[in-house]
């Protein structure tokens, strides 16, 4: 049992990633630590449990990445995908201190595995976790629980105390009553809003009913709420987000990496008009796999289909739900309740206006469309081989990025520009610092490392003094 009635020295709001590097952090300075997962115990760790990989700088190839990836070369990839929408000194520390997540989180018990290649051309840049988030999640827990660090489950914080910058305390549920949890310091780490669809709906309207929630069904955003209506400063468009193209079929909640779809540059995508919207060969799919959401968002009822041929069938990793499939382009749109003579136009418009060239996935390729708007750039090939394939797709939210600004020590702002007394932030609750738009692959997690790991050590350092 936990003894609610101590003071502790650093109180961590948050089960992920972000909030375990925290609690590690904060415990291996020397600091006695408390971590409050308003989720069950099955269901810990946020969106954690779906994640595979993790965006760090390197200087040269190692065992498990095959080539250099240079802060320069990381920091131009965050330019191009934020539109320079970023905090350019905190983006920069976090992609210094990047280079050290990747010994330092081995030391967590997190072991690695060989990139995965093909049409996620991540094998140079981003780490994958051996066994999948999941098994990184376990690892942290596992080695924060060995030195010692109390973890609460189910418990859902009701209020937080906190006087001119200062925290003092957070009132936890417990059972049919509440009990007061004391700290010198704070750690919020408790995920974005996008499992709010109330509040969701207030920046997108009746869209935001359409919206499938990629994570976990438990980040509501009630920590982020309560600080910024305490005097925390906030940053972000509460209308940008982390949001992927994935399977309409997929459940409301918690359907994961397995319901997203990376078919996009092997075919076409046409809204519910079968009328295609945006150029599907823009850039290297990591790069703009996360603006799918968006665009889809944008669309009549907010749904849209993949549609392809059966000679890429092999080029894209599967998804949990199978294709739809039509021996012609009007059996298909039929299944798909789109015109089939509509349909029959964008394709036949579509492979009229491609190419000649050398496909290759791996690079921007000379395979694109002359006299076809929007213009498909790269990758562009017929779709004229039977069966004919689709897969729906709506918005699926990973997390969004109205948060807490905070600086380099991972110290909240107040509204007034001073920095909070007592209280830090780590992972997708402060994100929008450094992401204002945009996503690239695997920097959630650099988000949640480098964060959490700096705000453990600084509140445990502030719990010190």
């Amino acid at each position: 049992m936990v003894d609610l009635t101590r003071k502790f020295d650093v109180l961590v709001i948050g089960g992920g990633n972000a909030a375990l590097c925290a609690a590690i952090s904060a415990r291996r300075a020397g600091a006695s630590v408390l971590v409050l997962e308003g989720a069950p115990k099955f269901y810990r760790g946020g969106n954690t449990r779906h994640t595979r990989n993790m965006r760090c700088a390197h200087d040269s190839a190692t065992d498990i990445l095959t080539g250099p990836y240079t802060e320069e070369e990381f920091w131009n990839d965050l330019l191009v995908v934020t539109g320079g929408q970023t905090d350019e000194e905190l983006a920069k520390f976090m992609i210094r201190e990047s280079k050290d997540i990747l010994g330092w989180v081995v030391e967590q018990g997190v072991r690695w595995q060989p990139s995965l290649g093909g049409t996620l051309s991540l094998g140079r840049t981003n780490s994958f976790f051996l066994g999948g988030g999941r098994a990184m999640l376990n690892a942290l827990y596992l080695t924060a629980e060995k030195l010692g660090v109390d973890i609460l489950y189910d418990a859902e914080v009701l209020d937080l105390e906190i006087d001119n910058g200062m925290f003092l305390s957070a009132a936890l549920k417990q059972g049919d009553g509440r009990a007061d949890v004391r700290a010198s310091a704070l750690v919020a780490a408790a995920g974005g809003f996008e499992a709010n669809i109330e509040w969701l709906r207030e920046y997108w309207g009746e869209a935001a009913d359409n919206f499938l929630i990629r994570g976990t069904p438990y980040n509501r955003g009630s920590i982020l709420k309560m600080l910024l209506a305490k005097g925390v400063q906030e940053i972000g468009d509460p209308t940008q987000c982390h949001a992927v193209a994935i399977d309409a079929r997929a459940p409301k909640f918690d359907g994961g990496i397995i319901t997203r779809h990376d078919s996009v540059v092997f075919g076409i995508v046409v809204n519910n008009h079968a009328q295609r919207f945006y150029d599907e060969g823009e850039d290297i799919w990591p790069k703009r796999y996360a603006i799918w959401g968006r665009l889809v968002a944008a669309q009549p009822d907010q749904i849209a289909y993949i549609i392809f041929d059966s000679t890429v069938v092999t080029s894209f990793m599967p998804t949990l739900f199978p294709p739809i499939a039509g021996e012609s382009i009007a059996e298909l749109a039929a299944k798909l309740e789109l015109d089939p003579a509509a349909l029959e136009k964008t394709v036949a418009d579509f492979n009229a206006a491609v190419q000649p060239g050398t496909f290759d996935h791996t690079i921007l390729d000379d395979c694109r469309t002359e006299g076809v708007t929007p213009a498909k750039t790269h990758w562009a090939r017929r779709i004229e081989t039977a069966p004919y394939l689709a897969y729906p797709v709506r918005p699926g939210i990973t997390f969004t990025y109205l948060g807490t600004r905070v600086n380099k020590q991972s110290r909240m702002l107040m509204k007034d520009g001073k920095p909070a007394a007592n209280m830090f932030a780590a992972g997708e609750i402060m994100a929008g610092n450094v992401l204002g738009k945009g996503y690239a692959a695997g920097i959630g997690m650099t988000i949640g490392s480098v964060f959490g790991r700096v705000a453990g050590r600084e509140a445990a350092k502030n719990a010190k003094n």
